[in-house]
């Protein structure tokens, strides 16, 4: 057997919506991105929603309608993607890299606490300028495990730092402070912007897509005009019969809108999130159940005052039980057939961060430490009930066999 590590779940109603946009006439930014765009905005409890090309250029709009400005800093977890931290570089300021909790691999406040003490008194490494001016911090939901709220909020508080979510994993989730408190969706002003990914592997695909979210009606506008070249209204407004043909450039803009075409999958796909994570969260739950009792896996957190998308479910492998490194596990799995992939090399790990701002190994330990004992297995609604027995025995087999 075959399992890949994702499979997209497209349904005829998908397909049958693009094919009626294709037929409309209408293919860019037009009624159905802003049918979609209404329906998120609903969907997480949002303000305002703006549909754009990727969950990197939403990022991007992010920092720079808050005014991020070249020479500042911005806390910016170790464990993440690329986009995180190259959309600081973009406008010229410094992704200041931050540790990470071994336990649920989210961004660690104690950490970052330390890291702005070091960037305001000159001691971060030799490239960074003296006394950095650190404005914002950007938490990544690693996986679909919301990071707790209250303790970030009050620390960007204490530390005066705007707060942009990288959720790109966290669509749909939640968090609550305790048992019976109520539940605050991803999203819904959970921050100054919160930033949620569509690309192919995601919870919810157009294929390529993001949305950016807010409260802000100010970093809203902003953002709309900065996604469509700075421009002071958008195609639909000045081809639709009645409206005005004229424009006004009022920044230099980027070419970030999202297509009609994509976002007619992105409706479909949208009705049909909390099914999908539904399933996925089964799935979840029966590798939980069929891993605990391995003692060469670590396995992932799950809490009750969380509600996770499950975008990912990654294990630690504990190397000190097994006669194998990482590699040699997920070479062996591919060789059964089975799909993975590893989140992430951390971000000091990689020759740009190294050469460019001088991190090293050492500086985040525990990111260091987890990073050759990742795995992420196949998590997505539409997996066949033997491709998920498939998944678990192969894993059970490779662990008995590599048993120390």
């Amino acid at each position: 057997m075959k399992v890949p590590f994702h499979r997209p779940d497209i349904g005829e109603p998908e397909i049958e919506e693009v094919v009626k946009t294709l037929r409309s006439g209408w293919l860019t930014r037009g009624p159905k991105s802003k049918k979609f765009e209404a329906e998120f905005a609903s969907a997480v409890g949002a303000k305002q929603s703006l549909a754009l090309c990727s969950g990197t250029a939403a990022l991007h709009l992010a920092v720079e309608a808050l005014g991020l400005r070249s020479g500042q800093g911005v806390l910016v977890p170790a464990m993440t993607f690329a986009a995180t931290a190259e959309i600081v570089q973009y406008l010229g300021a410094f992704p200041i890299l931050v540790d990470c909790d071994p336990i649920t691999t989210n961004i660690d406040l104690a950490d970052a606490a330390r890291r702005l003490e070091q960037a305001r008194t000159g001691r971060l490494p030799a490239p960074y300028p003296k006394n950095i001016d650190v404005v914002g911090i950007i938490p990544v939901h690693v996986g679909g495990y919301l990071v707790d709220f209250e303790d970030l909020n009050r620390f960007a508080g204490d530390h005066r730092l705007w707060v942009v979510e990288d959720a790109a994993h966290a669509f749909p989730a939640a968090w609550r402070p305790g048992g019976s408190a109520s539940w605050k969706r991803c999203g819904e002003g959970t921050s100054d912007v919160t930033c949620f990914s569509f690309y192919a592997n995601k919870t919810i695909t157009t294929g390529e897509g993001g949305m950016a979210v807010t409260a802000r009606e100010d970093l809203f506008l902003k953002m709309k005009s900065l996604s469509l070249h700075g421009l002071s209204t958008d195609a639909e407004d000045r081809y639709s019969d009645g409206k005005g043909w004229d424009y006004r450039i009022l920044d230099a803009g980027y070419k970030y809108n999202v297509t009609d075409i994509a976002a007619s999958l992105g409706i479909h796909q949208l009705a049909r999130a909390e099914t999908m994570r539904r399933e996925r969260e089964r799935i979840a739950r029966r590798y939980l159940d069929a891993f605990r009792d391995v003692p060469s896996l670590e396995l992932p957190p799950a809490d009750e005052n969380r509600i996770h998308s499950w975008h990912l479910f990654p294990v630690k492998l504990r190397l000190a039980g097994l006669t194998v490194d990482r590699d040699r596990f997920v070479a062996d799995l591919r060789e059964k057939g089975i799909g993975f992939s590893v989140h992430w090399r951390p971000l000091h790990l990689h020759p740009l961060y190294q050469k460019s701002f001088g991190w090293k190994a050492g500086d985040l330990p525990a990111a260091s430490a987890l990073w050759p004992r990742l795995v992420s297995l196949p998590v997505y609604s539409g997996m066949t009930a033997d491709e998920i027995d498939y998944v678990i025995d192969g894993v059970r087999e490779l662990s008995e066999r590599h048993a120390a």
